[in-house]
């Protein structure tokens, strides 16, 4: 059992504490659902940044006033898989880009939780990125909904607990993705540059072509400066382009922008 005061993680690293998860114990959804009256949504967040996962808790956890249990949280789609797996949540917040194949293979390790028949865990996306392809993704592969880390806190609330109740929840203009791309019956075709890139390389690549420094990106994805110059310095690699300048033409013309 989790102490009182923090939801179960799983797994452990230089960033991870050892978890309740990782020991096979699991938050009774019964015990869970505290004093008071009021609705109660059990939810997991997964995230592989810790400072936002901690902003994350300290803004929607406070049960008592919002509703909302943190009962659990990770890092990668592993750790994912384990915690949801053993809380059985209402909801999760998932992350797009994860360690170990990212929000789209959590969502297909959890297919069965998502289809039982009682108690069905939803899955609501929360990202950095406002990609079209990491949204129609996302979504094709079960999710309820997909905002974006500038929603207000409140906002988040109300996303959390519209897909508990089955709703379908989108950022401003992210739905419209979603409608054409389900709209299309043609197969989007396969930009062979682009699938080079890893996923965390193509969203350094639209901030560089959005016109962000290095500084801002680093603020904007949780990572250091180093590793904005690093994935910068691939993304260059891997599509022959010698600068940044270049790097945004690139992007333009593939309306990644």
């Amino acid at each position: 059992m989790s102490d009182a005061n923090g939801p179960v993680e799983s797994g452990s690293s230089a960033e991870e504490t050892p978890s309740a998860a990782a020991s096979g114990e699991v938050v009774d959804a019964a015990a869970s659902a505290g004093a008071g009256g009021g609705r109660r949504v059990r939810v997991v967040l997964v995230d592989d940044h810790r400072m936002f996962r901690t902003g994350v808790q300290a803004e929607i956890g406070q049960t008592e006033r919002t509703g909302v249990e943190v009962v659990g949280e990770a890092a990668d789609v592993d750790q994912a898989v384990t915690v949801i797996t053993a809380t059985r949540p209402e909801v999760v917040l998932l992350d797009v880009h994860l360690p170990g194949g990212g929000g789209v293979e959590v969502l297909r390790r959890c297919a069965p939780l998502m289809a039982a028949a009682e108690q069905p865990v939803r899955f609501l996306a929360l990202s950095v990125s406002d990609a079209a392809e990491d949204v129609i993704g996302v979504i094709r592969g079960g999710a309820r909904g997909y905002v974006t880390k500038t929603i207000t806190g409140t906002d988040l609330v109300d996303s959390i607990f519209r897909v508990q109740d089955g709703d379908a929840v989108f950022s401003p203009r992210l739905a419209g993705f979603v409608l054409d791309a389900f709209a299309s019956t043609d197969a989007p075709p396969v930009d062979e540059d682009l699938d080079r890139l890893t996923q965390r390389e193509r969203e350094v690549l639209r901030l560089i072509a959005r016109g962000y420094a290095y500084k801002e990106i680093a603020k904007q994805l949780f990572i250091s400066v180093k590793t904005v110059e690093s994935h910068v310095s691939a993304v260059l690699r891997k599509l022959q382009l010698s600068n940044r300048h270049e790097l945004t033409r690139w992007a333009t013309a593939r309306r990644l922008v």
